[in-house]
């Protein structure tokens, strides 16, 4: 799940090579989208574009995966803050090229 900003750009084709399938994104920019933050337990995890959400949806969005026990990225809106998120949670984008050459 990617929460903020209004569009993903290239991010989400990055997200897709790197393994994740479905990807739901919400905008969260100016307040209406707290509706929308019903949050799965099937949900594997939650990107958090911290440069287009405002702190009352961080703030639902944080008790929701505490809760559900959903592991949370917080970056900006670029996809080289992404990756350098998603490798300190042991998701690399070179293992998945490797990983690709190797089928």
């Amino acid at each position: 799940m990617v929460i903020g900003a209004d569009h993903l750009g290239n991010i989400e084709k990055n997200l897709q090579f790197l393994g994740f399938d479905r990807i739901r994104h919400i905008s969260c920019r100016n307040g209406s989208g707290q509706k929308k933050l019903n949050i799965s337990s099937s949900t594997s995890l939650i990107l958090v574009m911290i440069d287009f959400v405002n702190h009352g949806a961080a703030r639902c969005i944080k008790e929701q995966a505490k809760i559900h026990g959903i592991p949370m990225i917080f970056a900006k809106r670029s996809w080289v803050s992404v990756a350098e998120q998603l490798d300190k949670l042991g998701i690399e984008e070179q293992d998945r090229v490797r990983r690709k050459k190797m089928v």
